[in-house]
């Protein structure tokens, strides 16, 4: 029990820091952080970390994104109650929990939750993925796929906030026509290993896109049909 109450403290703590940087500014986000546990999500060997605002190894070659990038995701991509949201890159499934606590609380009725979907194309680890988000109670708001969705995830039509969790060469024009009228994708996208610049990118209601730089970062390697690793 004592534990658990240490990762409660823990959190907290990680949370305050990121609203004093200013980082973390809206009421929905900041719950959604101080709800999920991120130490649930993780390896046993790497629980301990949980909490440290860095990217921890979550096995197969791949990491969960920082606490202050998860913060960014949800900031940049202004997700609310009611979105459809798309996922590219679900890793251990920590980030889509996020996501689903701000666009389909639990505290509000069903008929107004929106949806997450994520989509992880490595087997192992989407199997980790999904098992996490089974055993933690959020498969009914989360969909969590094995698939390569670096170019859309099929069949489920337009969302409200793409969100990309390792660097692209380019945009990949598919994820644009995926967005719906005033949605907006957040993508790293640069070479691997090296300076990548983080974009955010609207379809205005007039169908015309705005692009905006949000700064440099250090994502994985994208994997797939329109990464840099088939």
């Amino acid at each position: 029990m004592s534990g658990s109450r240490d990762f409660v403290a823990m959190r907290q703590r990680a949370v305050e820091a990121l609203i004093d940087e200013g980082i973390l500014r809206h009421a929905n986000v900041i719950a959604a952080m101080m709800k999920v546990p991120r130490e649930e999500f993780l390896p046993p060997e790497a629980r301990s970390q949980a909490y440290v605002d860095s990217p921890i190894s979550i096995g197969f070659g791949q990491t969960t994104s920082a606490l202050h990038m998860t913060a960014m995701f949800c900031e940049y991509g202004e997700l609310k109650l009611g979105q459809r949201v798309l996922e590219v890159g679900g890793g251990c499934g920590y980030m889509s929990a996020v996501y689903a606590e701000i666009v389909a609380s639990i505290v509000e009725p069903k008929d107004r939750w929106g949806h997450v979907w994520s989509a992880e194309i490595i087997p192992e680890l989407a199997e980790v993925g999904k098992k996490n988000i089974e055993r933690l109670g959020f498969s009914e708001r989360v969909t969590f796929e094995c698939k390569d969705a670096s170019g859309g995830f099929e069949g489920e039509g337009q969302f409200d906030v793409i969100i990309v969790t390792s660097a692209a060469p380019t945009v990949p024009s598919a994820l644009i026509k995926q967005l719906n009228v005033e949605g907006t994708l957040v993508i790293p996208v640069g070479e691997p290993q090296i300076y990548q610049e983080l974009l955010r990118i609207k379809r205005k209601f007039d169908g015309t896109l705005s692009h905006e730089s949000l700064g440099g970062v250090a994502f994985v390697p994208m994997r797939g049909k329109y990464g840099w690793a088939k």
